[in-house]
């Protein structure tokens, strides 16, 4: 073999684990904020708000259950019913004596009722307020956590904040980032 050749072989494979040692270091020191369960974004705020209405109904449930080999969100073992965001798990539970239920990443937690193959109680959240009749403004700086008479400054520190956490490469969800720079947008040009 000529030296050249292996001269470049040496350097290529001595690049190559000089560069996945500064990775390994990166990620180290500069670790990626996940969320406990590995889920960010919608399903995460879509089990919040089903924690909150199981809660509400006082249903008792258990949270990452395996049914039928497949982990479901929530399980109500006095109903034995399963709650999924997973089709192929609803589907593989479908098959057995456990009812499941597929609730949609976007569906809000209070319709989970409407699903359930029992009666529940009514159950009062307080008066939604549509986000059409809503005051734009007001709405943004809701969204970045900040009062109506925030500065710009604040808003401009607000606005990093949530990115960091929303941001699609960082592991948050899409749809969310988008709320959050539309909200940045609307609440610069009212900010005090």
């Amino acid at each position: 073999m000529p030296r050249w050749l292996l001269v470049g072989l040496g350097l290529g494979l001595a690049s190559s684990v000089l560069a996945a040692c500064l990775f390994v270091a990166a990620d180290r020191l500069f670790p990626t904020r996940r969320h406990p369960h590995g889920r960010e974004g919608g399903e995460r705020r879509r089990r919040v708000e089903l924690r909150d209405y199981l809660d509400a109904i006082g249903e008792a449930y258990a949270e990452e259950h395996l049914v039928e080999g497949q982990s479901v969100a929530f399980y109500l073992p006095e109903r034995d019913v399963a709650i999924t965001f997973d089709a192929q798990a609803y589907y593989r539970i479908d098959r057995s004596p456990t009812v499941p239920i597929l609730v949609e990443h976007e569906m809000p937690g209070v319709h989970l009722g409407d699903r359930l193959p029992f009666e529940v109680p009514d159950v009062d959240f307080g008066p939604a307020e549509p986000a059409e009749t809503r005051d734009p403004a007001t709405a943004a700086f809701d969204e970045l956590g900040l009062a109506t008479t925030a500065s710009l400054d604040e808003v401009k520190a607000a606005y990093r904040r949530k990115v960091k956490e929303t941001h699609p490469d960082q592991g948050g969800d899409e749809d969310e980032f988008k709320r959050v720079r539309e909200a940045y947008t609307t609440a610069k040009r009212h900010a005090g």
